[in-house]
C-alpha cells in the first residue's frame, strides 16, 4: 500500500476523541490513572473469573490486555517519535489473551502493573515535545498524529472499564 492511501485520521479516532471528551493528552492520561486507582477492587475479586458470556474474557485477561496493549502502542510512539523509520505490525489480540497467564494473577498485581504502566507512559510522552508530538505515524492502513496514541491509551481503558461496568459488575450478585 502506498503511503498516499493510507487513511487520514482513520475512523476510529473519532471514538478515542469522543471517550476522551475533548481532553488533551496529558489530562486524559491523567484522568486514566485515577479512574485504575478508583475501580473497585473487591467488587472485581467478587467476580472473580466470571464472564457474561461463553468465550469471552475474564476480568483478568482484560487488565492484562490493557496492559499488553499500552506496551504495544508505547513501543511504536517510541519508533515514530525518535523517526526509526519502520511501520510497526499488527498483532492478534484473540492470540495473545489465550496465551496470557492472566487468569493466574491476582486482581490487585494486574491493577498494581496497570498502574505502573501508565505512569511509565505519562512520562515518556510528557518528554516529548510539540514536534514530537505531531510527528506523523504512518501504520499499514492509516496515519494519525504521535499524540493521538496516547489519547488512543487512555480511550480503550475507558471502553473497557465502560464493558467491566456494563457487563462484569452485574455479575456481582
Amino acid at each position: 500500500m502506498e503511503q498516499s492511501e493510507a487513511k487520514q485520521n482513520p475512523g476510529f479516532l473519532e471514538y478515542v476523541y469522543k471517550l476522551n471528551e475533548g481532553n488533551e493528552l496529558s489530562e486524559a492520561l491523567q484522568t486514566s490513572l485515577k479512574a485504575i486507582d478508583e475501580i473497585d477492587r473487591v467488587q472485581l475479586n467478587r467476580i472473580g473469573l466470571k464472564t457474561y458470556a461463553e468465550g469471552k474474557w475474564t476480568l483478568n485477561k482484560i487488565f492484562q490486555h490493557l496492559i499488553d496493549w499500552e506496551r504495544i502502542w508505547c513501543f511504536r510512539a517510541i519508533i515514530f517519535a525518535r523517526s526509526e523509520g519502520t511501520t510497526p505490525e499488527g498483532h492478534d489480540q484473540e492470540i495473545m489473551g489465550k496465551h496470557s497467564n492472566a487468569d493466574e494473577l491476582s486482581i490487585e498485581q494486574l491493577l498494581k502493573e496497570l498502574r505502573i504502566v501508565r505512569q511509565s507512559s505519562i512520562l515518556m510522552f510528557d518528554s516529548f515535545n510539540e514536534e514530537i508530538l505531531n510527528t506523523n505515524c504512518q501504520f499499514f492502513e492509516y496515519q494519525m498524529p504521535l499524540h493521538a496514541i496516547g489519547l488512543t491509551i487512555a480511550a480503550h481503558q475507558i471502553h473497557h472499564f465502560n464493558v467491566i461496568k456494563e457487563r462484569y459488575l452485574p455479575l456481582d450478585i
